[in-house]
């Protein structure tokens, strides 16, 4: 099992910057893959980005692209989301996600590991 927690979120103008931490337990969490979602109300879970833990992969949705960073520090056990240039469409409960799966990471049935979800809100 592993139990993540992710914090960070918050209140932030159009244009600022949040990183957002996911830290895991439970397990050695490095062998996993990792990756962030979010949702909007009223909106389905959407993928925002992914890392796949054996070749070191990174995938983002388009939305995000060269706004967003994803990373990992596999000797804190823990997954940050650097999001930068923001906008009120970024607005939304962001989660993070682990699996071993393999598979699809854009799909969030993939993941078995999830979150509690975090805060962002971005006002204009």
């Amino acid at each position: 099992q592993v139990q993540l927690v992710e914090t960070g979120g918050g209140s932030v103008q159009v244009g600022g910057s949040l990183r957002l931490s996911c830290a895991a337990s439970g397990r050695t969490f490095s062998s996993y893959d990792v990756g962030w979602f979010r949702q909007a109300p009223g909106k389905e879970r959407e993928f925002v980005a992914a890392l796949r833990w054996k070749d070191n992969n990174i995938y983002y949705a388009d939305s995000v692209k060269g706004r967003f960073t994803i990373s990992r520090d596999n000797a804190k056990n823990t997954v940050y989301l650097q999001m930068n240039s923001l906008k009120p469409e970024d607005t939304a409960v962001y989660y993070c996600a682990a699996t071993q799966r393999g598979g699809s990471l854009f799909r969030h049935p993939t993941y078995d590991y999830w979150g509690q979800g975090t805060q962002v809100t971005v006002s204009s």
